[in-house]
């Protein structure tokens, strides 16, 4: 796990200064080595190390030639193979190569000289690299099937720039830049859907894409993989569980591989549970992490966690949260986020890794196991409305009309609204903060429809049914714009890789194809999954509902966080974008008991956060702790830039 930055353009000493500055804001993503290299006239690449495997060596950027020249290829790469070793020995077969390096990054490199883009079908793992072929005078970039790992381009004042986060691009200070249709989709989603964030000249390479490109030009990315749900009929339920069992044990097998400590993230449910189960077999020893509300008229998660963990004979860790450490946190937390993403969980999230860096280098988490095995409890809500749908329409008109009469937060509006509303209208992935008439009023103007970001991918699943159309749409939007980004932004605020099991491609090949009658059953959710663990954790745990992170923002934005986050949004200077005084009512109607306003006012304090932060970061943001291992910078060019990034 590693962060880099690619500027390909011509370039000065200048410029390779200010890429150099550049690089050193995703110190906390590498803090054991840094490198900046010129990898012929027209490109700059530049990379900070956390050293996972062959510790010693892997030295990144990292060259490597052909017969005609002994450094044609450089690349920067962030992320791990877990079936690198399969590949390094077929390339030795097949093609007679030799590798100087223990490493991925090496083998990566070999591959894409021999396959090309066609590297990218077989490999296994989370990934974002570029490649730069100096013959060619072309760049190759690519980001793993699911989006686990990120990857921003920019085109700024003739120069295209990748990096592993957008706070090492150019132009973002300025505030012209704040595209407001994605501000827009932000105040619905809670998130920029990907490929854009809120900038307008800033784009993610999408998940599953690639792009070639030259110097100064801009990428096309192309897509090389789609997730597509394909259910079988209802089949032999325990010859399923097996497969899935299976499955997800090859892969926590795989996903240990490290030269460094291993631990595991693990909360109240049923996919971390599992995770630590099966990494138990590979390490008896192995640490859990597990955040703890210090308030104990909240609701935590640790007692449910400690109990698993003691049943599994393995050491739990707690990670105590106040809400003071959370007002003192949160603007260096959405520093990292580089867009704001509005869910509560990501600050216990934030606070639990910080603990297991304190351990171990890499840690597994339970990611992805909802959005492929049916895990949210909306998922059964195609079956709880049958029976308003089925309603003539005149009926369902005068109950959407009577809906309409509610005030906003008054329980059953939102059931009724949802229920007398298409699917593709109702659904906009597990969070719709701000709609209609609300939406309006916060952005005071006309906005942008979430349908322009939904209405495609609905399209691709209009030959599955409603619960799967639903975990379809979750696995291009929420799964990637939400659940991923703060997996990825707050392990590595404190330089720890977080690797998720759940989201490797053997395991996809069986949940892509597990009927929904095994995935929901009455309450229940995640049947299937559920199932093949259940003689791999505690039986109270394989029958716990869906809790997600009970984060207790409600409380603290009623009581302790009530005047802070008042003041947040009172002077964040971003009131030409939002209706400040308008979110400030929702806050002091929130605070009076008369309607829950929590989603939406935490929402806008992220976001008035985010935006004061534009031109001005938090004190001590971006902090690298000291490296585990002796600080190194490495020179691996000619025409060697290290000293700029010193």
């Amino acid at each position: 796990m590693c962060g880099f930055a690619v500027r390909a353009a011509a370039h000065t000493a200048a410029d390779a200064e200010r890429f150099a500055a550049a690089l050193a804001l995703l110190a906390h993503r590498g803090p054991d080595e840094s490198a900046v290299v010129s990898a012929g006239e027209r490109v700059l690449m530049g990379f900070q190390r956390l050293a996972i495997i062959d510790r010693e060596g892997s030295h990144q950027p990292m060259r490597r030639g052909d017969e005609t020249d002994s450094e044609r290829y450089t690349i920067v790469f962030n992320g791990e193979i877990y079936n690198y070793l399969e590949l390094r020995d077929e390339l030795v077969r097949v093609h007679g190569e030799t590798f100087a390096t223990r490493g991925d990054t090496e083998v990566l490199l070999a591959a894409y000289r021999h396959w090309g883009p066609d590297l990218l079908h077989r490999l296994r793992g989370m990934f974002a690299f570029v490649v730069y072929d100096k013959a060619a005078d072309l760049l190759f970039a690519a980001r793993d099937p699911f989006g686990i790992k990120p990857l921003y381009w920019t085109s700024f004042d003739g120069a295209t720039w990748l990096a592993s986060e957008k706070k090492a691009l150019p132009g973002l200070a300025h505030p012209d830049f704040v595209d407001p249709d994605q501000v827009a989709h932000y105040a619905t989603f809670q998130y920029a859907p990907e490929p854009a964030t809120l900038h307008r000249h800033v784009h993610r390479l999408e998940a599953g894409h690639f792009a070639m490109f030259r110097p100064g030009a801009e990428p096309h990315p192309q897509r090389y993989f789609e997730p597509m749900f394909r259910p079988r009929p209802a089949s032999d339920a325990d010859r399923l569980a097996a497969e899935i069992r299976e499955a997800l044990r090859d892969s926590v097998r795989a996903h240990m591989q490290a030269d460094v400590p291993v631990g595991a993230l693990l909360s109240s449910g049923i996919d971390s549970t599992a995770i630590v189960a099966l990494a138990r077999e590979v390490d008896p020893g192995i640490l859990t992490f597990t955040a703890q509300f210090t308030d104990p008229a909240l609701y935590d998660e640790l007692e449910v966690a400690a109990a698993s963990a003691a049943a599994l004979g393995v050491r739990s860790i707690p990670a105590p949260v106040s809400v003071e450490d959370v007002m003192a946190e949160l603007p260096t937390i959405v520093w990292h986020l580089d867009d704001p993403v509005a869910d509560p969980a990501l600050v216990p999230l934030y606070f639990v890794a910080k603990k297991a860096a304190e351990h171990v280098t890499v840690a597994l988490g339970g990611e992805g196991a909802d959005e492929l095995f049916g895990g949210y409890r909306i998922y059964r809500e195609p079956r709880s409305l049958r029976r308003i749908e089925s309603l003539p329409g005149s009926a369902k008109h005068l109950i959407r009309r009577a809906s309409a009469i509610l005030p906003e937060g008054v329980k059953g509006k939102s059931f009724l609204e949802r229920g007398t509303a298409e699917l593709e209208e109702r659904f906009v992935g597990n969070a719709k903060i701000f709609t209609g008439e609300a939406k309006r009023r916060l952005l005071h103007r006309e906005v942008s429809s979430f349908r322009d970001v939904t209405d495609p991918i609905w399209e691709t699943s209009a030959h599955l049914d409603p619960t799967t159309r639903m975990q379809h749409l979750d696995l291009r939007t929420w799964m990637r714009g939400d659940i991923l980004v703060k997996a990825d932004r707050m392990s590595m605020a404190h330089s720890l890789e977080l690797r998720v099991p759940f989201l490797d491609r053997a395991v996809w090949e069986v949940a892509s194809r597990v009927p929904v009658e095994h995935r929901l059953q009455g309450a229940q959710t995640k049947t299937a999954l559920r199932r093949a663990v259940a003689n791999l954790v505690p039986p109270s745990i394989v029958e716990r509902p869906k809790l997600g992170f009970p984060t207790p923002h409600r409380q603290w934005l009623a009581g302790a966080m009530f005047e802070w986050a008042d003041h947040v949004m009172a002077t964040s200077g971003c009131g030409h974008l939002v209706d400040l005084e308008y979110a400030r009512g929702l806050l002091r109607t929130h605070r009076a008991g008369e309607a829950d306003h929590a989603r939406k006012v935490w929402a806008v304090m992220v976001f008035c956060l985010w935006y004061a932060q534009l031109d001005r970061p938090p004190v001590g943001a971006g902090r690298a702790r000291a490296p585990r291992t002796a600080e190194a910078t490495v020179d691996l060019g000619s025409q060697d830039l290290t000293g700029a990034a010193a």
